[in-house]
């Protein structure tokens, strides 16, 4: 059974995986084994933003397909898919972020964002918030902020200090050390935070003040989930440099890292090779990208998910949701029992709904589906959401 060799021969990430066999996927559905649609309100934890097996994704990469797959390591030679990707990334962002290297991973590129950090500044302290989730590799889980999750994996980065998220009373620790303050714009695993009271704001001020550079992680908040290409322009400041990943490649895996033609020329000298990647840039996977950025873009779609992040509002009241945090089509219903979370889970799972879990924020909901989703298939989903709460003992 496949079930079985994915449970011996696969390794996992936790003793308990959903372990739903996929049959295949399409729009905001997943087809399981036997047949049974499952509505995705989760949409690959946020990576596919225009749901699944997009025609127009597809059809790139089949066209990519058909012209070459890898051919040389990154940043060697000249490659269509990757070059109008950067363009059009640079078209949509402030100048001071127009040049963008791409990689494999959102947590590469944390990694090559903190590598630029150090070689911009000279420094090397960096500053992470609590409850951040910014990767697993050692340098992003350097920046993790809860500690139990890194026990067992010291020694990391010593030189990475905690502050709270939306406590400015607690930015002196951004001091002339500091090579660089990491955050998520929207924290993701501690609870889908937003930020409250032009805190950005006063951490790019304090950032000003003892040249330290701001790293925004969009990698969740990104491409459009909030009714913006990107969320930090809701909150007036722009990043030095700003990582994205997840949404951008419509399914397939990538990432990125953007700042400016001065700080990127940095990774190019003295040594030379400051970031080196096989895979990143792959031509089909740019052209994966490419293909969604452009839907995003001219679909008109980033501008429909304020009113389905209010119709999600409107429709999720319920005894036991105490509150729902988040902005856009990244929403998090929190419970007002931990317990309950994996019962309501498992329950959706049963009657056709995929939610799934936080992180950090233990009574938490995930409600991140695909930017495509359609009213009707919100109001289903939330009718099974809700249907699920009242059945709880």
């Amino acid at each position: 059974m496949l079930r079985d060799d994915f449970l011996k021969y696969q390794a996992k990430t936790t003793p308990y995986p959903t372990g739903m066999e996929v049959k295949r996927a399409k729009g905001c559905y997943i087809i399981d084994q036997k047949g049974k649609k499952h509505l995705d309100f989760v949409a690959g934890v946020s990576a596919c933003s225009i749901g699944h097996r997009h025609p127009a994704v597809v059809r790139a990469m089949k066209k990519q397909l058909n012209r070459y797959m890898h051919v040389m390591v990154y940043g060697e030679y000249v490659q269509l898919p990757a070059v109008k990707l950067c363009k059009l990334l640079a078209e949509h962002l402030p100048p001071s972020l127009e040049v963008t290297y791409l990689t494999n991973s959102g947590t590469e590129a944390i990694e090559g964002a903190m590598k630029l950090a150090k070689r911009v500044t000279g420094k090397t302290g960096f500053v992470a918030a609590k409850q951040a989730y910014h990767g697993s590799t050692q340098g992003a889980l350097s920046l993790l902020g809860v500690e139990e999750q890194k026990n067992g994996y010291h020694p990391l980065l010593e030189k990475v200090h905690f502050i709270s998220f939306n406590d400015e009373k607690e930015l002196d620790k951004i001091n002339n050390n500091t090579a660089a303050v990491v955050l998520e714009t929207i924290q993701g695993g501690a609870g889908f935070i937003v930020p409250q009271n032009d805190y950005l704001k006063a951490v790019k001020a304090r950032c000003e003040v003892v040249g330290a550079l701001l790293i925004l992680d969009e990698i969740q908040p990104g491409i459009g989930r909030t009714g913006k290409l990107f969320s930090f322009e809701h909150y007036g400041i722009t990043p030095d440099i700003l990582v994205i990943g997840k949404g951008l490649g419509g399914g397939m895996p990538i990432g990125a890292f953007c700042s400016s033609t001065a700080s990127m020329a940095t990774l190019t000298q003295n040594p030379s090779l400051g970031h080196i990647t096989t895979f990143g840039g792959n031509p089909v996977i740019a052209a994966a990208a490419l293909a969604t950025l452009e839907i995003i873009l001219c679909k008109n779609l980033m501008a429909a998910v304020p009113e389905k992040e209010a119709l999600f509002r409107k429709l999720l009241v319920h005894p036991k949701i105490r509150k729902i945090n988040g902005k856009g089509l990244m929403l998090a219903p929190i419970l007002e029992r931990e317990e309950d979370v994996p019962k309501v889970v498992q329950a959706c799972q049963n009657k056709g709904l995929i939610l799934f879990y936080l992180l950090w924020e233990k009574r938490g909901l995930r409600i991140s589906p695909p930017l495509t989703i359609s009213k009707k298939e919100i109001i289903k989903g939330c009718t099974i959401l809700l249907n699920a709460l009242d059945e709880l003992q």
